[in-house]
């Protein structure tokens, strides 16, 4: 047996995050040292560049990491062109728009999520509310608007005319796969502190009442103030299953890199998984020193990182670019 650092060290896997954006990483500073480069914000898709911006902006003008993330998360929450996030939307196999949230504070470990949440557009707001006013973690269904409702969280109309004509071409067809992406934000900020968000309506044209990883705790975000954060995009199943945004954290916390945390945790489901590779799962992370990192399973995913001075959209690494091969039980990413 090797270890993971030596296999790391020595596979392609190490040459591919090198030139995969994943390497692109902060140089290592003290977290209770503020630097030109905090608040990092590092969110998934490049519509996370808009949100990260806000976030930044809302730093600067004095507010906290959760502000941020709730700011931040919004911008994509509202942008009626996501289909796959807040107003915009994808319905569900009913025609009805049902959103799920989460939201974490690193300072006491403390976390908010609603799930299957109908008529309300900013569900991470809402997660943030359960967090600070009730001593639940997570609200579902219409217990979560119930509440909503009740701390001033205006009912809206979530179905637009573009997401619901998608969904009649679909009742006709019953075929097609819009896809299924999530907004994840994390942020670290300049007193060291770590903060996260997890936003999406889920996977189009899904049963009523399906809830994926995003509004659940260490799938599809987790949020450790001590290590790092991450967050997740893609088919949630494959993500809930093996509680992947824990499990990157957990290895960073051994010593990985956050790149190499995502990929690993990609190879470690991708072994037990029968799917192998073919999971469209894609992850984000950032510890404590203010190092970030991306991978997915397949090619397309690009993630968007901002610090003052800075604000670009990265590809991620591609594992499916690497041949993934099983050896003595294990897979190991062989290369080219």
């Amino acid at each position: 047996m090797i270890t993971r650092r030596h296999f790391l060290a020595r596979s392609p896997l190490a040459l591919a995050l090198a030139g995969a954006g994943c390497q692109r990483e902060q140089p290592t500073e003290s977290m209770s040292t503020p630097t030109s480069q905090r608040p990092l914000i590092v969110s998934t898709w490049p519509f996370g560049k808009p949100a990260n911006e806000q976030a930044l902006a809302t730093v600067r003008a004095g507010g906290s990491g959760l502000d941020a993330v709730v700011a931040g998360i919004g911008v994509a929450e509202a942008d009626l062109s996501n289909s796959s996030v807040g107003a915009g939307g994808l319905p569900n196999a009913e025609g009805v728009v049902q959103l799920d949230a989460c939201i974490m504070a690193g300072p006491g470990h403390r976390a908010g999520s609603v799930a299957a949440l109908e008529g309300i557009g900013h569900p991470v707001a809402v997660a943030r509310k359960v967090m600070e006013s009730t001593p639940h973690v997570m609200l579902a269904g219409a217990g979560a608007k119930k509440f909503a409702l009740e701390n001033g969280f205006p009912e809206v109309d979530l179905r637009t005319p573009e997401a619901t004509a998608k969904w009649r071409e679909w009742q006709a067809t019953r075929d097609g796969d819009p896809g299924h992406d999530t907004i994840a934000l994390l942020v670290l900020m300049p007193d060291g502190n770590l903060y996260g968000g997890c936003s999406t309506s889920g996977l189009a044209f899904k049963l009523p009442g399906r809830v994926g990883d995003s509004p659940i705790i260490g799938s599809g975000l987790y949020v450790d103030n001590e290590v790092g954060a991450a967050g997740a995009t893609g088919l949630g199943e494959n993500v809930m299953r093996y509680c992947a945004s824990f499990l990157i954290v957990e290895l960073m916390r051994r010593g990985a890199t956050p790149g190499e945390a995502c990929a690993e945790a990609i190879l470690r489901t991708a072994r037990q998984d029968p799917k192998g590779i073919d999971l469209s799962i894609n992850f984000i992370a950032i510890d404590k020193q203010g190092r970030w990192g991306a991978a997915g399973t397949g090619k397309g995913f690009a993630y968007a990182v901002t610090y003052p001075g800075y604000s670009e959209v990265l590809p991620s690494l591609a594992l499916s670019d690497l041949k993934v091969k099983a050896v003595g039980g294990h897979l190991e990413a062989t290369g080219d």
